[in-house]
């Protein structure tokens, strides 16, 4: 197993990627949260619109995306997060990663300037859905793009290195970022702010007689997770990573 590095200083800045509404939330939130509380811009950039995040087929889809876009900024508020909540828009379950979306990727790189970028591991083994992948395949491919000048130069914005990629849902991860129980509070307040997907997500149906006991399953899940995450680095809770660190 690999030596497990304890937590980074706070940074400045902080931009978190992801494929979906929600995926910062599960990967990351109470990492953000813990920044945030120390002074932290945090931003959150989603590369889909949400679309296909329902289990309910009669459901107007411009409205679900509507929805999933005031609930990520909800759960930025939930996390403390004061910094931008921007979102790609590409089609959910239809994401690539491409040019053109590397360039967007690039774009906000540069115009947010983080000290840290965060962001799904696209090397994850197994994993299923395609968006996920190439959603990390997109962070991991714009920090390059957005930290040299030659690329994308039409973009008219200076190139800028982050000093930090930290990716999560990781198979090797090496890093930990220790968590208190404020962050994790944070963490399942963000979750949650996201309700078009308690039911789909977290299998929670608040509308059912067993809808506060599943909401009690799910948060003891996050829970246990971040315990798990913990053990890795010897601390009680915890989120983990795999970092880069010479970009």
């Amino acid at each position: 197993m690999s030596t497990i590095d304890l937590d980074l200083p706070t940074p400045g800045r902080a931009l978190a990627i992801a494929a979906h509404p929600d995926d910062i939330e599960f990967g990351c939130g109470a990492t953000l949260a813990k920044w945030a509380a120390d002074g932290c811009v945090v931003h959150h950039l989603v590369c889909t619109d949400g679309s296909k995040g329902t289990w309910d087929p009669d459901q107007d889809l411009a409205d679900l995306v509507a929805q999933r876009q005031t609930e990520q900024r909800e759960a930025a508020k939930a996390l403390g997060a004061t910094g931008e909540v921007a979102f790609l828009g590409w089609p959910d379950g239809e994401l690539d990663s491409g040019l053109r979306q590397r360039w967007q990727v690039a774009f906000w790189i540069r115009r947010l300037q983080p000290d840290v970028v965060l962001g799904h591991d696209p090397w994850k083994r197994y994993r299923l859905h395609p968006d996920h992948r190439h959603a990390g395949f997109l962070t991991v491919d714009g920090v390059v793009a957005a930290r040299d000048p030659h690329f994308f130069p039409e973009q008219q914005i200076p190139h800028h290195r982050p000093r930090a990629l930290l990716l999560f849902e990781a198979d090797e991860p090496d890093h930990v970022e220790q968590v208190d129980d404020a962050d994790v509070a944070r963490k399942l307040a963000a979750l949650e702010a996201h309700r078009s997907q308690l039911l789909s997500t977290m299998f929670v149906d608040l509308d059912s007689p067993e809808g506060e006991a599943q909401l009690a399953t799910f948060r003891a899940k996050v829970r246990d997770r971040l315990v798990e995450h913990g053990q890795l680095a010897g601390v009680p809770w915890g989120e983990a990573f795999k970092a880069m660190t010479d970009l």
